[in-house]
């Protein structure tokens, strides 16, 4: 109930889920950190970094990292990153884009876990799990508040292991 829906944002038909009402009730975004939390310490023995996407990643996963005591990386928008960066292009559900990573972010054989708010078709999750692979992270997880399922996104994770709290058809 803390999640309210936007009609015809971005664009026409497509249908907004806004994670705002939730982010400024305290009660409600320590409820949701608490599950993230929960789930992974469950899940992994181990993670040495929670990676966020640009940009409501970084909402989420600096609190769920400062829980697990491991680091945060950001994978942010093309041109935001200093110093040398790996890119990818990708395709949105409605335009394209650009991700990148500080080069030196992941060391190889860190266990990592991709935390995001929303996968809808995979296009941005998929793109942060390439340039994790490239520097040779191993993913545990792709993590997010909500998955679309209609739009089958997590069909193009391919066998990288997918958690969603919430599901919208």
């Amino acid at each position: 109930e803390r999640i309210r829906p936007f009609p015809d944002f971005p664009v026409p038909g497509v249908l907004f889920r806004d994670i705002s009402p939730l982010l400024k009730d305290p009660a409600a975004f320590r409820t949701l950190i608490d599950l993230l939390e929960d789930h992974l310490r469950a899940s992994f023995p181990q993670i040495d970094l929670i990676a966020g996407l640009d940009s409501r990643g970084f909402l989420l996963g600096p609190s769920l990292a400062q829980r697990l005591a491991v680091g945060f990386v950001p994978i942010r928008k093309k041109g935001k990153l200093p110093g040398p960066t790996q890119v990818v292009s990708y395709a949105l559900e409605y335009g394209k884009a650009e991700l990148e990573i500080q080069s030196d972010a992941v060391e190889p054989g860190q266990k990592v876990v991709i935390v995001d708010d929303l996968l809808a078709t995979g296009g941005t999750m998929g793109a942060a799990c390439e340039l994790l692979q490239r520097l040779k992270a191993d993913i545990l997880e792709c993590l997010v508040v909500m998955e679309l399922k209609g739009l089958r996104g997590s069909e193009k994770l391919k066998c990288t292991p997918f958690y969603s709290l919430l599901q919208y058809e």
